[in-house]
């Protein structure tokens, strides 16, 4: 990458991406902190526990339009700046690991699920509501959102190659960050992984008295 634009859009989306908005919204709601009871997960699922549905959504949505809005904002202004496949690419990759590893709450994050919808939303609004409707199907029939995750992480890289030239034309760079973050969703996701084995998992909305997942 050359210049110094590439590199303020990386560093910008990289702290968008380090917004925690679980911790956030549960703050502003009077809400106990997400990293202390659930899974001690900082996500809209672990929100959920808390009992409160409003922040949960919340959460939800805020955590998607920090992955959207930086990777929107690079196709829609970024040709300007001679931002290419490559730099929108890395701009959703950077908001995905700030939500991994967010620099303003000590780089412990989330496991990214709402806000990898947000960048492959940006990236093919097709695509992401094909990745979105995997996990509701799969959230709604079997109840576990981890499950729901997995799986949508599996499918995505392949949903984006497959649909070249049908829904979308392939972009190679876009492609790779897909992969990349479906690899790192699965990484994130390696213990619920061991517990829906072993029959152990919590559903979707258990109470934060429930056993830790």
């Amino acid at each position: 990458m050359s210049g110094a634009a590439p590199w303020v859009a990386l560093l910008l989306a990289y702290a968008v991406g380090s917004l925690s908005f679980a911790v956030v919204v549960s703050r502003l709601m009077g809400l106990a902190d997400p990293r202390t009871y659930g899974s001690k997960n900082p996500g809209a699922t672990n929100v959920l526990r808390s009992g409160n549905k409003a922040a949960a959504a919340l959460t939800l949505l805020l955590d998607a339009v920090k992955g959207w809005l930086p990777v929107w904002a690079v196709a829609r202004w970024g040709g300007a700046w001679g931002l290419g496949d490559g730099t929108l690419a890395l701009v959703g990759l950077a908001a995905f690991l700030g939500h991994l590893f967010p620099v303003f709450f000590r780089f412990q994050g989330g496991k990214g699920v709402a806000t990898a919808a947000g960048v492959l939303l940006a990236f093919e609004p097709w695509l992401g509501v094909a990745v979105i409707a995997s996990w509701v199907l799969i959230a709604g029939f079997f109840r576990y959102s981890s499950l729901a995750a997995i799986v949508a992480a599996v499918f995505a890289p392949l949903y984006y190659w497959f649909g070249d030239g049908a829904a979308w034309d392939v972009r190679a760079p876009v492609g790779l960050a897909v992969a990349a973050m479906s690899v790192l969703l699965l990484w994130r996701h390696a213990g619920n992984i061991q517990r829906l084995l072993a029959g152990q998992e919590s559903k979707i909305g258990a109470k934060k008295g429930s056993p830790s997942r």
